[in-house]
């Protein structure tokens, strides 16, 4: 079923009694008994919500305003054998669950009425609807009703939907966090207990507590302690165990000797009663200390959200050719022999070979091509372009990961899993750290051992304590975070800490051209021809659907096309016609010369990097026009600084090698590091020898650059670049142009010098408490009381360094 907005001309004063949007003239309005509707979806839409008796929808004040627009899908590739097996989750009691993208996700409404859809469709149990993500997680019984109809319903209400391919590892993402947030949750609680014990105690200190009331505050401490330590706090024991059977030395080592040192004696002091106890210090770091780990945990999750975004560069669905006519079937599930129909504005679902019908694709996700390559029949196809003329038939010859698409993402995934995380300045120093400490802390007490042994476990502990790596180990993660956060602001999104210490220091910048440099659409470069003509190539460019008349339109905005009469366009060449009293032919150079003569020799004074277009009258060329993918606005100027700042740049394009050439000239790039017409097959090849050198930074925004992007030390993925190519990269630059590129490179720089000072203060800290720990200056006490000054002082350096500021 499909709904059509009825074109207003005037308005009736009504408003629509479904989405509230005025209601066309009476003479096109769909007049109902219960009140007029604007369009035939939302009357169909009305419809199903009162049939399903669900009218208490339009009691909410924050519906949806916006037309219901069902996209006509039957959705019978849903039932289809292999679909739930790829997509869904039979669980234990014989039901199934499924994750669907739902577009036109709005409010509250929305969530409201989908969740719902148990009422109105029988066997249909649960719908969960996730507004920010748009994502509906459906549970059916199959012997009951099926997943087509389910998704009919939400279609006929204006959500259409998609299958969601990550649906069993969010679901085990989403226990994972939970299980973190109970354990951050418990050892919160307990903190806060603790310490409002440890304040009852210390104000004794100084009004003389009776000694029951001592006692059992040190008890109820120790009660609530223990708990903490045993199960929030266990993960850090746990690490370091794996690190000491691994006979390597990392940060939980420290921790979890403090931890258990501070705990033990606590309970050794508490039973004695005498001596200070150290449970408000340890309950309090496990509270911090968990809540840094899932923050860390979180922001790694990008790994697992880039895995689903690369699935989304082929269609779900394929419109497979049979004797009894076309049917749509997941695209997963199509083999080699099998003939798939592509329609206008399709995504070719696999490899093949054109069989039926001629066409223009769009290969620009693929090799970066900005210019649209004709198809015909015996030519080959690749999954993940897009049909940009009439209907074809392509005989599969290789699909899903044997595609060229599958086999470049499979090198993409395969390079990020290679990518080793670059080491930080604070985990260089993390062995030889802990090592000097645990050194000490032993020859500490052996030394007080000998002059007093009454105070040589203390001396020990207070060693332990006071140097307790927090400060060192904020240092480096909460500049990171400030500084991706600063960076967020000014839409500069960092996936990774470590990208940010690669970006510090001048290497090799490898851009790639169309999309990146360039704005990644043809425009008209070049007009050879009287203003008189421009009417006519807009007049016959209308009867064309090829981007270059879509780029004839947007050069001349304002001028008025002429009639045309009996236009006949031949796709991916050109369209002929006649005005007045000529007869017209416009289109490639080739197509216009096999109807015409070219006495002033037009087609030789197109530039040989531009795609060159003829317009021939009665037989001869009167104008020429020449097409390029013009620079950003601020790629001069991008390129130069950051030549400046010391960095080596070349460029990297599967566009023509003239059109690549002519970039770099413009640029100031020399010709040696400029190369065009580069596969992704090739630009992998090319980074990873830059790689081998030293690092290399790779900034690009297609599917053909998303392996080289992910086989660099850093990837940067632009904005309007395709989702492999975001997956991919360690950066996305949400705005426009290069200019952000800029900015993320002068701000890492600072984020690093703000790391070196935060860890110079951070060991500076620590020596000292080290000192004064060795000569016995402090107590356990009073070291505890020092540990969180360094860790503040560390945090108040990194949330007011200014690392990504702000332009002025």
């Amino acid at each position: 079923m499909s709904a059509t907005l009825a074109e207003p001309v005037t308005r009736s004063g009504l408003s629509c009694v479904h989405c509230g949007l005025p209601v066309p003239s009476p003479a096109t309005a769909l007049p109902e008994a219960d009140g007029p509707f604007c369009c035939a979806g939302c009357r169909t839409a009305w419809q199903v919500i009162h049939a399903a008796g669900l009218g208490e929808y339009y009691a909410s004040g924050d519906r949806r305003l916006a037309a219901v627009t069902p996209s006509g899908r039957r959705y019978d590739e849903y039932d289809h054998p292999s679909f739930e097996s790829l997509y869904g989750t039979t669980l234990p009691d014989g039901t199934r669950e499924i994750a669907l993208y739902l577009d036109r996700v709005h409010c509250a409404s929305c969530v409201w009425l989908v969740e719902r859809v148990p009422l109105a469709v029988p066997g249909a149990l649960a719908a969960e609807l996730d507004v920010p993500r748009s994502l509906a997680t459906i549970r059916w019984n199959p012997g009951v009703t099926s997943l087509g109809t389910i998704a009919r319903f939400l279609d006929q209400l204006g959500y259409p939907s998609h299958p969601f391919q990550g649906g069993r590892g969010e679901a085990n993402r989403r226990a994972e966090d939970r299980t973190m947030l109970l354990h951050i949750g418990v050892a919160g609680a307990i903190a806060l207990n603790v310490m409002t014990l440890a304040l009852a105690l210390y104000a004794g200190w100084f009004g003389s507590m009776e000694a029951e009331y001592t006692r059992y505050f040190r008890w109820l401490s120790m009660a609530l302690t223990v708990p903490a330590v045993v199960w929030p706090g266990r993960v850090f024991f746990t690490s370091a165990w794996g690190a000491l059977r691994a006979r390597r030395l990392h940060m939980d080592v420290p921790i979890a000797l403090a931890l258990g040192a501070g705990t033990l004696r606590g309970v050794v002091n508490t039973v004695a009663e005498t001596g200070p106890i150290y449970f408000d210090g340890v309950v309090t770091l496990i509270f911090l200390l968990l809540v840094g780990r899932f923050l860390q945990q979180r922001a790694q999750r990008s790994a697992a959200d880039a895995a689903e975004l690369l699935h989304g560069l082929t269609p779900h669905t394929a419109r497979l050719v049979t004797g009894a006519g076309v049917e749509e079937v997941p695209s997963r599930s199509l083999v080699p022999g099998v003939t798939v129909e592509v329609r206008p504005g399709d995504t070719v679902p696999a490899d093949g070979i054109a069989r039926e019908g001629r066409s223009a694709l769009d290969l620009s996700v693929l090799t970066g091509e900005s210019a649209p390559v004709s198809v015909g029949a015996g030519e080959p196809v690749f999954a993940g372009t897009v049909n940009l003329g009439a209907t074809i038939r392509v005989e599969v010859t290789q699909a899903g990961e044997a595609s060229r698409l599958g086999r470049i993402l499979r090198e993409l995934e395969a390079g990020m899993r290679r990518r080793a995380p670059v080491v930080h300045t604070a985990d260089r120093l993390a062995g030889w750290f802990v090592a000097a400490v645990l050194v000490l802390a032993a020859v500490t007490y052996l030394v007080w051992s000998r002059r007093d042994p009454t105070v040589a476990l203390d001396n020990a502990i207070a060693l332990l304590v006071v140097t307790c790596p927090c400060a060192l180990a904020l240092a480096t993660p909460l500049t990171f975070t400030a500084a991706i956060g600063r960076a967020a602001r000014q839409l500069v999104l960092i996936r990774g800490a470590d990208a940010l210490e690669v970006l510090s220091r001048p290497g090799q910048l490898v851009l790639d051209k169309t999309g990146t440099l360039t704005e990644g659409r043809l425009a008209l470069e070049t007009w050879i021809g009287g203003a008189g003509l421009e009417p006519v190539v807009l007049g016959l460019e209308r009867h064309s659907r090829h981007p270059i008349a879509a780029a004839f339109a947007r050069a001349w905005p304002t001028r008025t096309a002429a009639v045309i009469e009996d236009p006949a366009s031949t796709l991916g060449a050109g369209v002929t016609g006649r005005g007045g009293d000529h007869r017209y032919a416009i289109g490639s150079v080739a197509f216009v010369l096999a109807r015409a003569i070219d006495p002033n020799r037009l087609a030789d004074r197109i530039p040989g990097h531009q795609t060159g277009v003829l317009l021939a009258r009665d037989g001869v060329v009167v104008a020429a026009a020449g097409f390029g993918d013009p620079l950003r606005t601020d790629s001069m100027a991008a390129v130069a600084r950051l030549g400046e700042r010391g960095w080596t740049i070349g460029i990297l394009s599967g566009d023509a090698p003239g059109a690549v050439a002519a970039v770099g000239a413009r640029l100031g790039i020399p010709p040696e590091r400029v190369r065009g017409g580069v596969t992704p097959e090739g630009k992998l090849a090319a980074v990873r020898e830059l790689a081998a050198r030293g690092p290399v930074v790779m900034v690009g925004d297609g599917v053909n650059d998303a392996p080289a992007i992910g086989a660099a030390t850093v990837g940067v993925g632009v904005r309007g670049g395709a989702e492999a190519c975001l997956a991919a990269a360690d950066v996305f630059l949400a705005k426009t142009g290069l200019g952000p590129l800029v900015t993320l490179f002068e701000g890492a720089e600072r984020t690093m010098a703000v790391v070196r000072r935060n860890i110079a203060v951070s060991i500076g800290y620590n020596l000292v408490g080290a000192a004064l720990a060795v000569t016995g200056t402090i107590d356990p006490l009073i070291a505890a009381v020092m540990m969180p000054v360094s860790s503040l002082t560390v945090i108040l350096l990194s949330v007011r360094s200014k690392t990504f500021e702000a332009p002025r």
